[in-house]
């Protein structure tokens, strides 16, 4: 977690609060717990970045935190110990008049994407079986990431493994099913060519990785169009 070099003004916290949240801003009127907190931090970090304010109600009211220095504790240890790769965030109490307190984490947008969520057993101890739980920012909530998703976040790693894109049978019936009706899903795609699903996805990932096609998300169901 590194240190506030630019500290927020009182005057753009409240500007933040009076946006309301979004798909860049989330509220928690306290702290919860670090699995939930991590996924918060997992979601902004695996998107395009944003800040969770603590100490503020659903509604943008100013209720302040109890404790500013456990809650940036507790949010540094999700930060660390619950994320894979751990995840860099800013952390930063601002007074926001009436004696109330705020924490606000500013979670800027990845280079390392994605990031999953970190499982421990019973005992306490991480778990050998690697999490591939990742979470992404829909709106005003965080997502569980599905697995076309997931692996269009891991194109975009810089370690990430190359493109490798051609345009065969499968590709131009695509095309030509989206000039017609607009969008489609994963099993819509795998029933128009016949091929399994995990093929359809890995078709339609490598096609948004290369720009050719976008994919959206609503209601946690992802389809896709093609690039205008």
């Amino acid at each position: 977690m590194r240190q506030v070099s630019n500290p927020i003004r009182r005057h753009e916290l409240f500007d933040l609060i009076a946006s309301g949240e979004g798909s860049d801003v989330e509220f928690k009127r306290q702290f919860s717990t670090p699995e939930k907190i991590a996924k918060e931090i997992i979601a902004f970090a695996n998107t395009r970045g944003g800040y969770i304010l603590f100490g503020v109600d659903d509604d943008g009211t100013v209720v302040g935190v109890r404790s500013e220095k456990s809650e940036l504790e507790e949010i540094e240890h999700a930060a660390d110990f619950m994320i894979d790769p751990p995840a860099e965030i800013v952390a930063e109490n601002v007074h926001a008049g009436r004696g109330l307190d705020i924490v606000m984490i500013r979670v800027p947008e990845s280079a390392t994407k994605p990031h999953v969520l970190v499982e421990y057993d019973s005992s306490g101890r991480r778990s050998k079986v690697q999490s591939n739980i990742g979470f992404v920012r829909f709106q005003d909530k965080s997502v569980q990431a599905s697995r076309e998703v997931m692996n269009v976040l891991r194109g975009e790693h810089p370690a990430g493994p190359p493109l490798q894109l051609s345009i065969g049978f499968n590709e131009r019936a695509l095309f030509e099913y989206l000039e017609k009706y607009g969008k489609i899903t994963v099993n819509e795609f795998a029933e128009l060519v016949n091929i399994g699903r995990r093929r359809a996805s890995g078709i339609l990932v490598n096609l948004v990785r290369s720009g050719t096609i976008l994919m959206h998300t609503y209601e946690k169901t992802e389809f896709f169009s093609l690039a205008e």
